[in-house]
């Protein structure tokens, strides 16, 4: 078995965009995923960006992805870019691995609204893993923590940049690859510290005590 880990940006589209408009809220701009291979190791990455058809990348979401009207100009529609990123999947047995199930959601609404086929795809989006549920769990968690939160508690440092595509499933992918091999690790101390007072009903949250917080590799 085979794991590719999967993350999208995207971008908004504005209600009057058509046939399509009406029915997508989002577009997706990016791609962004780490191939994991039988003995989780991670062995290759894929990354896109994707020319938006009905929406548009407005000033909010480029600051926050750091995605630019140039990184767009010349990239491939949708159809085009699903159709590279199938090829670069190995054939074989292969799941696709996300935080939470909003990318395979999208994905999903987005080949359906735009009349696109692809049975690999389809296949895939069939058999879809949210890893949010298992770290919710190890995290003993009842709400859903970011993935910042989750790299901090298990002592991963963060690669690159949030909201980035690639970025981000580089980051889940060495979060999978840590919780696979060994799923009985601790968690950092002082998060778990940190858990413990919050729930004694502390004025301050996580993201107070982690903020700017650098951790070791464990």
């Amino acid at each position: 078995m085979k794991y590719v880990v999967v993350d999208l940006e995207m971008c908004g589209v504005p209600k009057l965009a058509g046939e399509h408009g009406k029915q997508l809220r989002n577009e997706t701009i990016q791609i962004g995923a780490v191939l994991v291979d039988e003995k989780y190791e991670i062995v290759s990455t894929f990354n896109t960006y994707v020319k938006p058809e009905l929406g548009y990348l407005d000033y909010f979401i480029s600051k926050l992805t750091g995605i630019t009207k140039a990184d767009l100009n010349d990239a491939p529609y949708f159809e085009e870019a699903i159709d590279s990123f199938m090829d670069w999947i190995p054939d074989g047995d292969v799941r696709c691995v996300s935080w939470s199930m909003n990318d395979m959601h999208q994905l999903k609404k987005e080949m359906e609204k735009k009349n696109i086929v692809n049975t690999k795809l389809t296949t895939l989006l069939d058999s879809w893993i949210d890893y949010q549920v298992p770290v919710d769990e190890k995290l003993g968690m009842e709400r859903n923590v970011s993935l910042e939160e989750a790299l901090i508690a298990t002592d991963i440092i963060q690669n690159g940049k949030a909201h980035d595509g690639l970025d981000d499933a580089y980051n889940t992918a060495l979060l999978f690859v840590k919780m696979e091999k060994n799923p009985d690790f601790e968690l950092n101390k002082m998060y778990s510290y940190a858990k413990e007072e919050i729930t004694r009903e502390l004025s301050y949250t996580l993201g107070d005590l982690f903020k700017g917080m650098m951790v070791a590799v464990g």
